[in-house]
């Protein structure tokens, strides 16, 4: 699909994939606000303890890149999660300058009351396309999630040929 120019030769955001994967991201983030509350998580800090929830003790690093999250961000959110209770740091073992962070437990109850939300969240912005396109939807946004995981690992958002010819040497 190539992306439509207007009659002036101007770009037309409404056919722009990218546009689109933003407006539907901020979409979202507005239906979780709705969701939560202000007494509840922000959306960035429900992804930060949710991808924590599966891999405790993960240095900042490696939270960066499980969560997309920009490395300055992240460190910041981490701080202000530290002093609210909600997350627990130490440096790690391996690399001193590392930080390994893992949720507290008024981080897990926090977690625990907020995917309540995110669950209504999530369903009411699937609830905008047919039943039938749902599934086919978030195949596509994996497909493209996994594009750029291979991107970031590559330097290629092809992911590695599986089963490839061996160069001899």
């Amino acid at each position: 699909m190539k992306v439509q120019r207007r009659p002036n030769g101007g770009f037309d955001l409404a056919q722009a994939p990218s546009h689109l994967i933003r407006r539907c991201q901020q979409y979202f983030s507005d239906l979780y606000a709705l969701e939560a509350g202000a007494r509840e998580l922000t959306k960035q800090q429900f992804t930060v303890l949710a991808a924590l929830e599966h891999n405790e003790g993960v240095s900042q690093t490696a939270l960066v890149e499980i969560t997309g999250i920009d490395r300055s961000t992240l460190a910041e959110m981490a701080r202000r999660m530290v002093e609210k209770g909600l997350l627990s740091r130490e440096r790690t073992e391996e690399d001193q300058r590392a930080n390994a962070v893992a949720i507290s437990a008024s981080g897990r109850k926090a977690l625990r009351s907020a995917r309540l939300a995110a669950e209504r969240a999530e369903r009411a912005l699937l609830e905008v396309l047919p039943a039938s396109e749902r599934a086919k939807f978030i195949k596509s946004l994996a497909q493209i999630a996994s594009a750029a995981d291979a991107l970031a690992a590559n330097g290629s958002a092809k992911p590695p040929r599986k089963g490839g010819r061996r160069k001899r040497g």
